[in-house]
């Protein structure tokens, strides 16, 4: 049997584990799964439906040195998470949920530590 790519979770740095967490948690409706210390955690887990990241502390000295992905996230009905998100304050003055010349319908905004998020459905 031909082994298969199952999923990805991603790592998002993050100079504030416990902020990270609240911004995702509160604003974007994904669950804590778990930290690595209840005090003070370094790492951290969230879920929504059947998306899990991972969020890792990086030590804000050295923040500069440290790369900020850009996730896409495929979703089911993108203008409902649109409008979802709206209402949640995360947006900033340039996202907009528009067409795209590659067939996409997507929107995009950042996370607090500049971790940049995509929303799309195929046209």
């Amino acid at each position: 049997m031909k082994p298969r790519l199952l999923e990805i979770n991603p790592v998002l740095p993050s100079q504030d584990v416990m902020h990270s967490v609240a911004f995702y948690v509160e604003r974007l409706g994904f669950t804590l799964r778990g930290t690595d210390s209840n005090t003070d955690p370094r790492y951290a887990v969230i879920a929504r439906d059947g998306v899990e990241i991972h969020l890792q502390w990086h030590d804000p000295a050295e923040w500069s040195a440290v790369e900020r992905p850009m996730l896409r996230f495929v979703v089911d009905a993108v203008d409902a998470l649109y409008e979802e998100y709206a209402g949640a304050g995360v947006f900033h003055d340039r996202t907009a949920l528009r067409e795209t010349a590659w067939g996409t319908r997507e929107f995009a905004f950042y996370d607090p530590y500049m971790n940049g998020l995509t929303f799309y459905a195929d046209r």
